[in-house]
């Protein structure tokens, strides 16, 4: 039972009760606890604070290892760019200059990554600025492979292009070195061993004993299977593709039909002497696009410098043809 509290009254001269509102006894009950609230609340912010619950120091060691890994992330795409600047180098001055292929145009290289929207919703995730500095190196990185990716697509049929070029271009001698007799009459202006005039000679002059073999300079296709009684007697045409045709003159036998595939270095004929021709011997040229070119450009893949020196000496020091 609470205490009556009694208050004096001068101009009564007497004692009067004191009645206390509920009102000021709530606030004096608050006034007397607010210390203890205060430092109450004090202590919950400070272990809130300070001291995670199992299950947050969990969370918080995970987001330190995802940082940790999107920096290492980060690293492996920055070592991947160097390593791809220097792929990117060796086929513009490598590889583009070997296949004479134009330059990769720069705009396929630079393609863009999107705006800055694109990323938007990763910076309002924890460590979202790093997971969107990540994600846009990646998409970057992604636009430079896919861009190397085409180049090479194209560089690699260029180069299918170039083997079978490679293939089909004349490159050998129709006639074997120790098959040849010392005389041949190269390409140019020599004395017509018939009319006894200078004439132009479009082709050079094997010469070798009758039935000597004869093979295909190049990879292609058996065009022309001819027998004259003048001019080229019995011959052969090889078209090779890309521009270039080879023909095979004065045989004496045909070992290839008409409409045949060839290989370079396969028998398609024997060395005779048909048509206008003074003995037995090959009449041999290379057309390119049309024109009769020298032949002594043609022969890299079977002579050494010696034997292609001698060769050139022996085509220059002939005045004469035998056709």
């Amino acid at each position: 039972m609470s205490k009556q509290k009694y208050r004096y009254n001068p101009e009564s001269l007497s004692y009067e009760t004191v009645n206390v509102s509920l009102g000021k006894k709530i606030l004096r009950v608050l006034f007397w606890m607010a210390p203890s609230i205060v430092f109450g609340l004090i202590l919950a912010f400070f272990f809130t604070k300070r001291i995670n619950s199992p299950k947050e120091k969990q969370l918080q060691s995970e987001l330190k290892a995802n940082a940790k890994e999107l920096k290492r992330i980060q690293e492996d795409i920055a070592l991947a760019n160097k390593v791809l600047d220097v792929i990117e180098s060796r086929d513009e001055d490598l590889y583009r200059a070997a296949l004479y292929a134009e330059k990769f145009p720069d705009e396929l290289r630079q393609m863009g990554t999107g705006g800055s929207e694109k990323y938007a919703y990763l910076s309002r995730m924890t460590n979202g600025e790093l997971i969107k500095s990540t994600s846009q190196q990646i998409d970057k990185l992604e636009k430079r492979l896919n861009a190397q990716s085409i180049s090479f697509r194209e560089l690699l049929e260029l180069a299918k292009g170039k083997e079978k070029l490679l293939a089909c271009v004349p490159a050998i001698q129709p006639v074997r070195n120790t098959d040849l007799k010392k005389r041949i009459s190269g390409f140019g202006f020599r004395i017509d061993p018939i009319y006894k005039t200078r004439r132009m000679h479009t082709g050079m002059d094997f010469t070798a004993p009758r039935g000597t073999d004869v093979y295909a300079t190049g990879d292609g296709v058996v065009e022309l299977v001819e027998r004259k009684r003048w001019g080229y007697g019995k011959s052969i045409v090889i078209n090779h593709g890309f521009g270039y045709k080879t023909r095979y003159a004065h045989l004496s036998a045909f070992k290839v039909k008409q409409g045949q595939k060839v290989k370079r270095g396969e028998l398609i004929g024997l060395i005779g002497s048909t048509g206008k021709s003074t003995g037995p011997h090959l009449h041999y040229e290379v057309i390119k696009n049309g024109k009769k070119v020298n032949p002594i450009g043609y022969y890299h893949s079977d002579l050494t410098p010696e034997q292609y020196e001698t060769l050139l000496e022996m085509s220059e020091n002939s005045y004469q043809s035998m056709d």
